[in-house]
């Protein structure tokens, strides 16, 4: 097929050329813009901890090593995940003939990825410590000010156990919409 796509690459130009909503267009270029920043700051993570741990052998090094890898993948997949499904619905129902995914389908797919993006900022906030050490200094989380203080007060008083639930609970609600709307 001329208009097909070729994988993860294809499907971000295909789902924007196919899609008749601006509101999913506009999160297929920031998902591809997010999903960059999110690769390359995991590729730097992973670099660091190559360099701390470089004369380390095996064990919980290579765990960490890891552990970085797939929380960078956890990331990453439920950013690229609207545009994949929305790419895979469009391709499908053309396939087959069909009248495309429902009419609020891609909206409400770009509005879940937006919730996405926004939860790891939250789940960020809400897992930052009281106090920590940057370079031997001792450094205190800044206090709840402006028009948001009390969301990030509430951010605050999550156990940082907990942090996970926020974009993991953003995740579950993309793949809600893909079942409930497509």
């Amino acid at each position: 097929m001329a208009d097909d796509y070729g994988g993860i690459l294809g499907a971000f130009p295909y789902a924007f050329r196919r899609s008749d909503s601006w509101l999913f267009r506009s999160y297929v270029l920031v998902a591809g813009l997010a999903t960059l920043l999110l690769s390359l700051i995991c590729v730097l993570a992973v670099v660091v901890v190559f360099g701390q741990t470089a004369g380390a052998r095996g064990g919980s090094f290579t765990l960490s090593r890891s552990f970085i890898a797939l929380l960078g993948l956890l990331a990453v997949l439920p950013v690229v995940g609207p545009v994949l499904l929305a790419a895979r619905t469009r391709r499908r129902d053309s396939a087959d003939g069909g009248a495309g995914p429902s009419r609020n389908y891609e909206p409400l797919l770009a509005v879940g990825g937006y919730l996405f993006l926004l939860s790891l900022y939250l789940g960020l906030v809400a897992s930052m410590p009281e106090t920590f050490t940057l370079d031997g200094e001792t450094i205190s989380r800044p206090e709840p000010s402006g028009l948001f203080a009390p969301v990030v007060a509430a951010l605050y008083a999550l156990p940082a156990a907990a942090s996970p639930l926020i974009p993991t609970t953003a995740a579950a609600l993309i793949l809600a919409i893909h079942r409930w709307r497509r």
